[in-house]
Formats: C-alpha cells, structure tokens, sequence
C-alpha cells in the first residue's frame, strides 16, 4: 500500500492524465521527491530550490493542512491521502 496523492487539474498533463497516484514515502518531503522522480519537471511547480513547498501552494494530510502539522518532515504512512491544491486568486 502507499500514500494516495491528489493531483490538480493543472498538473494531471505531468502525471498522464492521473488525478490520483500513489507514492511510497515516509514524509511530505520524501514524497515531493519521489512525484518528481515519477513524474519529471512537477516538484518545481510545487516547491521553492530550497525544497520548501511554495506559499501558494496548498497540501493537505487527511484533510489537514501541514501548515499546521509538521510541514515538509510531516509524516505519512501507508492509506493516508494528500491533496494538492494551488491557491487561487482573482475576481475584481
């Protein structure tokens, strides 16, 4: 079993058109990782050089923002399910 990831919309031409995919990882930033080893060129439109998630980018661990959890060293195991969502702005 591994971690279930939910890609946006935006990002689904990197993953073949997958809005769900599954990684091994251990934590949020294994997992970055390991997407960009799957899937080439998405761990730079989601994190900064530093490896650091980008401000307007969104991830969730079973609902819950790792914002305020441990962010990137955020632990995951097996069945939990992150969701990816990039802020959206706008309006008048």
């Amino acid at each position: 079993m591994a971690v279930k990831v939910r890609i946006p919309t935006p990002l689904q031409k990197l993953t073949n058109q997958n809005a769900l995919v599954e990684i091994q990882a251990g934590t949020i930033r294994e997992l970055m990782d390991a997407l960009e080893k799957n899937y080439p060129g998405i761990k730079e439109r989601l994190c900064e050089p530093t490896g650091k998630i980008r401000r307007f980018v969104n991830v969730y661990l079973n609902e819950e923002d790792i914002r305020f959890l441990s962010q990137e060293e955020t632990a995951v195991k097996d069945g939990d399910e992150i969701s990816i969502v990039p802020a959206i702005a706008g309006g008048r």
